[in-house]
């Protein structure tokens, strides 16, 4: 293990600042010149995005400035407008806490968890009066690519991607009203594959509604 002192262990709460895109920025994680390559022209860009929502209410260590983006990415991307597939499905998200840490088990390496709340309504059920499987795959669709976002944010990489592939295990129904807990987890990011995988549980009994991997991909800009 390195030697070199970390602010993840100086503080209980460290709080980790976004990163400045240019080849001369700074790291906030260690307070020396970056190491990370400066970001090449991606298809999404989360600095780019209007404001939308409010993040101040967000737990978590990021800086307040990395929870704003990813509100913006969310919204932007994910909900898109009234005319977007899903809109309101995604709109009822709440996001509750943002945070990033180095890992023991990945020697170091930078992780990102978030964790979001939505509360299942009766425009998600199915006509048996559960929670639609498609429903919930849209969700953790959505929710699981953030925490790759946060990563890329924290790490000068682009970690918006688009979705190539999703495992998700459904292990028990949703019902109407119910509070569901959506807890996501970076597992690693490459220069052009990244995933992350994710747990719905509901949040009043701590059932395990389902479980998924993720992953994203960088796509060519010359197919879009």
């Amino acid at each position: 293990m390195s030697s070199r002192p970390s602010p993840v262990y100086a503080s209980p709460s460290p709080t980790y600042e976004s990163y400045t895109p240019s080849s001369s920025s700074s790291s906030s994680l260690y307070g020396g010149t970056s190491s990370y390559p400066p970001p090449r022209k991606v298809w999404v860009d989360p600095k780019n995005l209007a404001d939308c929502g409010d993040a101040s209410q967000i737990q978590g260590n990021v800086s307040p400035y990395v929870k704003q983006l990813i509100l913006n990415t969310f919204n932007a991307y994910g909900a898109g407008d009234e005319h977007c597939f899903g809109h309101s499905v995604a709109k009822a998200v709440k996001f509750i806490d943002i945070s990033a840490h180095e890992s023991h088990e990945k020697q170091g390496r930078m992780e990102a968890t978030t964790i979001a709340e939505v509360i299942v309504s009766k425009s998600m059920l199915n006509g048996a009066g559960m929670l639609h499987g498609g429903c919930l795959a849209f969700l953790i669709d959505n929710c699981c690519s953030t925490p790759l976002v946060v990563l890329g944010l924290l790490q000068n990489i682009n970690g918006v991607g688009v979705t190539q592939s999703m495992n998700i295990i459904f292990h028990s129904p949703g019902s109407v009203g119910s509070c569901l807990r959506i807890i996501s987890t970076s597992i690693a990011m490459g220069g052009r594959i990244m995933s992350a995988r994710c747990e719905v549980i509901n949040k009043k009994t701590g059932s395990v509604v389902a479980s998924a991997y993720l992953n994203k991909m960088q796509p060519a800009m010359s197919k879009l």
